[in-house]
């Protein structure tokens, strides 16, 4: 019985394209990701920070 394989090329080929589609679409996901979220949980991390605390 005879069964089909890949020639090295392909598995190349194969590989090369899942890398950029993984690339391109972490991408898309850093680029989409609304920024202003960090800056308020940055904001807020500092106004916790500068809080002085009385004993």
């Amino acid at each position: 019985m005879y069964i089909p394989q890949m020639y090295p090329m392909m598995w190349f080929t194969l590989f090369i394209m899942f890398t950029l589609s993984m690339v391109m679409l972490n991408q898309m996901n850093f680029f989409m990701f609304n920024q202003e979220k960090i800056k308020s949980l940055k904001q807020k991390t500092n106004s916790l920070k500068n809080k002085t605390w009385l004993w």
